[in-house]
């Protein structure tokens, strides 16, 4: 059963490598074949009037004059090492900025995350007390608002109302970190982890009340039931607690979504997070950053999904003797 295990650990290790080189390839070639390079991204229409020789230094000094693979495996060889670039536009590090944006990224999912379980488990253990009845019916339309509204229509709606009604917009002054100054900078985290969370909820109550309603008609709940476990206890430490993997699951892949999916929100409220940080270096061609970047969201991904595995086995006796 240990080598199983060990197995299994193995299998999914070697999975997460091939998955990360598989992203390495694919951001390395979609990133060549958007027109346009680093050279026409700074100089812009002035680039037509280089010399030869001038296009020919610059190539040099992007290295874009070296075959495709050799620039892959260079770059990939420089990961290895700690050197994941250095962004000519910003003139610092990749390593330095990604050190800045990802703990906002980061800040912003757990509050996102947290905003989503306290919205969506609630509805769903409501939604699943009766089913097709008046509860389920409003907290299924809550989540089929939340999946069907984009969040970028639901941020920029909710900016223009604070803004316009409130004269509130803790967003429009320089960004604050959470151990600089924790009051403003959860002010500042608080809009966009929000319209996050709700975004969230959605799948989360939809998993959450399909594994508890599985869960409601098992044996053991009705054994609890004629024995007269008093009802909260029942939904808590029988049902909830018995439905608890798949709600795991959902929360970890979006959580994992979140750190890269963010992006659109981060703009919105001026989060400088790395889905910022993305973006940017998309708009400049910034080979760099936007390679790096997203292997470390990618990277990130797979960790989260491998801790979501780990917790399966701390939460379910049943997988931890599989």
């Amino acid at each position: 059963m240990r080598r199983f295990a060990r197995h299994s650990v193995t299998r999914r290790l070697v999975e997460a490598v091939l998955t990360l080189f598989g992203v390495a390839v694919l951001v390395f070639a979609m990133l060549r074949a958007i027109p346009g390079n680093q050279i026409t991204a700074t100089l812009g229409t002035q680039a037509a009037a280089l010399t030869p020789a001038q296009l020919a230094s610059l190539r040099s000094y992007y290295g874009l004059d070296k075959p495709l693979p050799v620039q892959f495996f260079s770059w990939l060889g420089d990961i290895f090492t700690g050197n994941l670039g250095f962004s000519q536009r910003a003139g610092e590090s990749v390593l330095a900025m990604t050190e800045q944006a990802l703990p906002i990224t980061i800040e912003l999912a757990i509050l996102a995350t947290i905003v989503g379980l306290v919205i969506g488990v609630p509805l769903a253990m409501l939604s699943a007390s009766r089913p097709n009845g008046g509860r389920d019916g409003v907290s299924q339309v809550i989540g089929l608002l939340a999946l069907s509204v984009p969040n970028f229509l639901i941020a920029a709606t909710l900016l223009t109302l604070i803004s316009k009604y409130a004269h509130y917009n803790p967003n429009a002054g320089e960004f604050q970190h959470l151990f600089s100054n924790p009051g403003v900078n959860l002010q500042q985290m608080m809009f966009p982890a929000l319209v996050l969370g709700f975004g969230l909820a959605a799948p989360i109550m939809r998993t959450a009340r399909t594994a508890l309603l599985e869960v409601s008609t098992a044996d053991f709940m009705r054994t609890a039931r004629g024995k007269g476990v008093a009802p909260m206890r029942l939904r808590v430490r029988h049902l909830l607690k018995n439905a608890l993997n798949p709600i795991i699951t959902m929360t970890g892949i979006q959580f994992g979504y979140l750190l890269g999916g963010a992006i659109v929100v981060e703009q919105i409220f001026s989060v400088p997070g790395i889905g910022q940080q993305v973006l940017v270096g998309m708009q400049e061609k910034d080979y760099a950053v936007v390679q790096s970047t997203v292997l470390i969201i990618a990277t990130l991904f797979v960790v989260v999904n491998l801790l979501t595995d780990f917790l399966y086995r701390v939460v379910d006796p049943r997988v931890r003797a599989s």
